[in-house]
């Protein structure tokens, strides 16, 4: 399970302040696809970063599997894998090394490793460039990559932003498929999309996020039972509109 209590974040920019998080909380629970929904700068990103260790909040707490990411973050890292916004490629490592590098620091190796490191090359369709060095990578290939590093380890909870940016319809429908399975598997998996189809496919809860707030939460039924949409993109524009006082 993840975690966040009561999230505050606020940054400085130009000597203008930027809230960021406003009492963000969440609960994203095992064996279930909850999705982090909400406008651009909503602060989906800086909550994400809170809970993989690369921010720490002024206030409010984040946990994964009960550990606190501020007081133990390594121990809670062990247990996430993470897709983060930015890819961060090491140009002169193959796609295959850089899965395999993830891996062991993770602690993993040996042939189970590189079973693991073959099955998501084939479940991620990475055959064609597996071998070659990252630098010169498309951006789905950059992609790939990165969902490869964060599925090595066979962690217990997962954090994608924007698992499928980038990739064709094929590639899109393996990752949502492989997200599907690991779900099935009682993972706990957090995403973040803009895609509203994919929201809808894949998501079994839903936290609507802006200017740093949770302003609806529940299944994807129960938010079109509550804001009266029939579908996941009516009920994500409503839910906004109606926050910034605008007409539903």
């Amino acid at each position: 399970m993840i975690k966040m209590s009561n999230l505050q974040k606020t940054f400085f920019t130009g000597g203008a302040q930027v809230i960021a998080l406003d009492g963000l909380s969440l609960n994203a629970r095992d064996g279930r696809v909850t999705g982090l929904i909400g406008p651009n700068g909503a602060g989906k990103t800086t909550a994400f970063r809170i809970v993989y260790g690369l921010l720490t909040p002024d206030s409010g707490n984040a946990s994964v599997d009960g550990i606190d990411v501020n007081s133990e973050r390594m121990a809670a890292q062990r247990q996430l894998g993470v897709l983060p916004d930015v890819r961060g490629l090491y140009p002169r490592l193959t796609a295959r090394e850089h899965i395999r590098y993830f891996g062991q620091l993770h602690g993993a190796g040996g042939k189970m490793l590189e079973d693991d490191i073959d099955d998501l090359i084939a479940r991620l369709g990475m055959e064609e460039f597996a071998d070659r060095r990252a630098k010169g990578f498309s951006r789905g290939q950059e992609l790939k990559v990165a969902l490869g590093r964060a599925l090595v380890h066979r962690p217990k909870n997962l954090i994608l932003d924007e698992p499928t940016n980038g990739l064709d319809v094929m590639s899109s429908r393996s990752v949502r498929d492989l997200i599907k399975e690991m779900r099935d598997q009682g993972h706990c998996i957090l995403i973040s999309s803009h895609i509203m189809s994919e929201v809808a496919a894949i998501c079994d809860d839903l936290v609507i996020v802006t200017n740093g707030r949770a302003i609806a939460s529940g299944t994807p039924d129960e938010l079109r039972e509550q804001t009266g949409a029939s579908d996941i993109e009516e009920v994500f524009v409503r839910a906004v509109l109606k926050e910034q006082g605008g007409v539903i």
